[in-house]
């Protein structure tokens, strides 16, 4: 089993990678993806520390967090991208500083 600070240095790199997505992108498919990947590290994270909680056991509440997280995720991605479909049938565009100026 590799050390735990290998995995928290992969966590942080998926952290990071997920908040310049989110930062850095203008479309909002990007941004969705971006959301994605910064679950995915926290979900990791739980279960890596359920496993190394104590050595030898793996703790079964850092799995059932995660189970529900997937779940709640998937919801959560499934009514974005809805509202994204919509957003794009209506203005056209996905880019978020063109939705920001027909607001004005």
């Amino acid at each position: 089993m590799l050390p735990l600070s290998v995995y928290m240095m992969f966590n942080v790199l998926l952290f990071v990678i997920g908040v310049y997505s989110c930062v850095s992108k203008r479309n909002l498919i990007r941004i969705i993806i971006g959301v994605d990947i910064l679950t995915s590290a926290v979900n990791l994270n739980f279960i890596v520390f359920s496993t190394f909680r104590t050595p030898g056991l793996i703790d079964p509440a850092g799995h059932s967090f995660v189970i529900m997280l997937i779940a709640l995720e998937g919801g959560v991605v499934a009514v974005l991208l809805s509202l994204v479909v919509f957003l794009y049938r209506h203005y056209g565009t996905l880019d978020i500083y063109d939705l920001v100026k027909l607001k004005r």
